[in-house]
């Protein structure tokens, strides 16, 4: 089950924290980390919009939950962050992907963030914020 389905809104900052401690994650990596999962969460259903009408043969459901949710960061990041460039953030996930996931997933997130990406190609370079229509 995911922390969105898991955690009452009231208490998600509790839960970032107490995440960080169980994961020993530095002082100074706490601020973004947090920042991200805020991110997500609040922009959830833009982002899974935006993901749903790039990845038109795969259902997030169909998805593991390694890579949904590693799509979902790299989403955000490119979707709702004026200060990360969309390849810095499709890197990322794909490194990311192939740490964590299976052998196939820095492929099947490179290739459904690279959709992403040309989907909204126009409100990315305008940095629209409602990307559940194609830009």
């Amino acid at each position: 089950m995911e922390m969105r389905e898991e955690c009452p809104k009231d208490s998600e900052d509790e839960t970032v924290e107490a995440i960080c401690r169980m994961i020993n994650l530095p002082e100074a990596n706490r601020a973004y980390y947090a920042e991200l999962v805020n991110g997500v969460y609040k922009h959830f259903d833009g982002i899974d919009q935006a993901i749903a009408l790039a990845s038109s043969n795969w259902k997030l459901s169909r998805m593991s939950p390694v890579d949904r949710n590693i799509i979902r960061i790299a989403a955000y990041e490119m979707l709702y962050r004026d200060d990360i460039p969309p390849q810095v953030a499709i890197n990322e996930a794909i490194e990311i992907g192939k740490k964590f996931g299976t052998e196939h997933s820095a492929s099947f997130i490179n290739g459904i963030l690279d959709n992403v990406y040309k989907h909204f190609k126009g409100a990315l370079n305008e940095k629209e914020t409602d990307f559940s229509q194609p830009g």
